[in-house]
């Protein structure tokens, strides 16, 4: 014959209490640390019921889940829709003078406004150029992100906008003020293809819209080739790193390549600046 268990009574046991609140009595039990606990401090678990401490302890033990590329998955583009929103945000503030105070003019960075190479990528000419531009992005970023992961893919994007400035700076004329987010965006074009041949999808749709663009790059006057050869070169180098790493030194390949790749960009920079900084001095 079976009888249920009773809580001792009178002088037995003093009654437990729970240990988040002392004036409440319980005789339920944390099926992890064993301490007493409250209907209002209990938490359903696969066997029984846990405390709340044990529960975010567990949560934390838990490894957030990774792409296949090392990134962790989400589900949401926050970042794609955040450099829309900054380079719509910009555009609506922009006038002649952030034009011309912000833009990629080679003298004026040999003169020490470095932050040009960057700022030059939230800046557009018109609201045609933002438009392709934030819809290639839109369309590219969204995908990219979720394979990458959300801090790949912005290193990804601001290298690749570094290496398009990087490359005008090299061969730009001088009196050409340079702005775009499109050495970004063409990054994004070569890093797409090379993540999606990776994954074994359909890649040629991706090489016309590339093979197309760059079409429209070099007939079309007033474009820079510049920014977007140097943004797709970046772009390509990169996703080729963060997609054929080996699984089991992904991390270090990952992170080296994207070190390289600075370590590149700063050392043309300082190159350029010197040679720019001689000629300046010599006119």
């Amino acid at each position: 014959m079976n009888t249920d268990p009773q809580p001792p009574t009178g002088s037995e046991a003093e009654t437990p209490k729970c240990f988040r609140h002392s004036d409440r009595e319980t005789y339920v039990r944390c099926t992890r640390c064993d301490r007493p606990i409250c209907p209002e401090c209990m938490r359903v678990a696969s066997v029984g019921h846990q405390c709340v401490e044990c529960v975010k302890e567990g949560n934390r033990a838990v490894r957030a889940p990774r792409t296949v590329f090392g990134g962790r998955v989400s589900t949401t583009p926050v970042v794609t829709y955040t450099l829309i929103a900054v380079n719509v945000v910009v555009f609506f503030l922009q006038d002649s003078a952030v034009e011309a105070r912000y833009g990629l003019l080679p003298p004026a960075v040999a003169d020490g406004q470095y932050e040009r190479l960057l700022t030059s990528a939230f800046l557009h000419y018109g609201i045609v150029h933002l438009l392709f531009n934030m819809w290639a992005l839109y369309m590219v970023g969204q995908p990219l992100e979720m394979w990458l992961g959300r801090l790949r893919f912005a290193v990804l994007y601001v290298l690749s906008a570094l290496g398009g400035s990087v490359c005008a700076l090299l061969f730009a004329s001088l009196n050409t003020n340079t702005a775009g987010a499109s050495g970004a965006v063409f990054g994004l074009f070569a890093a797409i293809f090379v993540v999606a041949r990776r994954m074994r999808f359909d890649a040629r749709g991706i090489a016309v819209v590339i093979g197309l663009n760059l079409l429209i790059t070099f007939t079309i006057p007033g474009i820079s080739w510049q920014g977007h050869l140097g943004g797709l070169v970046t772009g390509a180098v990169l996703a080729f790193a963060y997609a054929y790493a080996p699984r089991d030194r992904q991390k270090p390949i990952q992170l080296g390549a994207t070190v390289a790749v600075a370590a590149l960009f700063l050392a043309l920079i300082v190159i350029r600046v010197g040679q720019l900084t001689t000629q300046l001095s010599i006119t």
